[in-house]
């Protein structure tokens, strides 16, 4: 006959194995609405970082694309899809950057005013994906607020005193942006979102020392945040491009 601590060590045995072979691919969660316990699948999260345009931004005018970034290789499958009053207002197909950790995809640049949820499903190499949605506005109205400076083929922005000179501006097609440092201190030009500079990845320049320039010519219409990173939560700009 099996002894007292044989038993014992068998009974434990048991548990440990029923404990282990439950905790693979399922785990029990409680119903949000009800007393009753639901087995659900373990879903690994997706490692989200940022997303441009900001969650619950106001727009003056339509993003050239949107880009949603995570710290993970994104793979087939993945995908974005960006609509107001169920309609869909993306263009062309969802593109996966080269280095493999952001998802992009164009915006109509005639999309009217309104209110925009932006799907997406991020996907890894291993075909498993992950859902989310952020929103944002358009509101036409608010470039009235931007110092319009359409009709000409360059024009200056200067980075002084912490902060772009003007600091929102509207522009023509085709003009050409030149920043100049005035400042003591180091400054950038770089793209949103920070610390990514994904957005429109042309539009981040080097380290810009006292005197030192940075230009770009501007060909797609739409709207471009834009920030310094040397200087993030103070130092921000915006261009519109008709």
């Amino acid at each position: 006959m099996l002894g007292i601590k044989n038993i014992a060590f068998i009974v434990l045995a048991l548990l440990l194995v029923s404990f282990f072979s439950g905790c693979v691919g399922t785990t029990e969660q409680k119903s949000p609405t009800d007393s009753s316990s639901v087995t659900l699948k373990v879903k690994k999260s997706a490692h989200y970082e940022s997303n441009t345009p900001a969650h619950g931004s106001v727009l003056a005018g339509v993003p050239v694309n949107v880009v949603i970034d995570f710290n993970f290789d994104l793979g087939p499958g993945s995908s974005i899809s960006i609509k107001t009053d169920d309609k869909e207002y993306s263009t062309g197909e969802t593109i996966i950057d080269s280095n493999k950790l952001a998802m992009r995809r164009d915006m109509d640049p005639s999309a009217p005013d309104g209110f925009y949820t932006v799907n997406y499903k991020a996907c890894w190499p291993d075909g498993s994906c992950h859902d989310g949605y952020f929103q944002f506005t358009i509101d036409r109205t608010k470039a009235g607020n931007y110092t319009d400076l359409r009709n000409k083929t360059e024009v200056t922005v200067k980075l002084s005193e912490i902060a772009f000179k003007p600091q929102n501006i509207r522009i023509s097609r085709g003009t050409k942006v030149i920043w100049i440092n005035e400042d003591d201190v180091d400054h950038y030009v770089n793209t949103d979102a920070h610390p990514s500079h994904t957005y429109y990845p042309p539009q981040n320049s080097k380290v810009l020392k006292k005197g030192d320039m940075f230009s770009l010519a501007f060909d797609k219409e739409g709207i471009y945040p834009y920030h310094c990173s040397a200087h993030a939560k103070i130092m921000t700009g915006s261009i519109i491009v008709e």
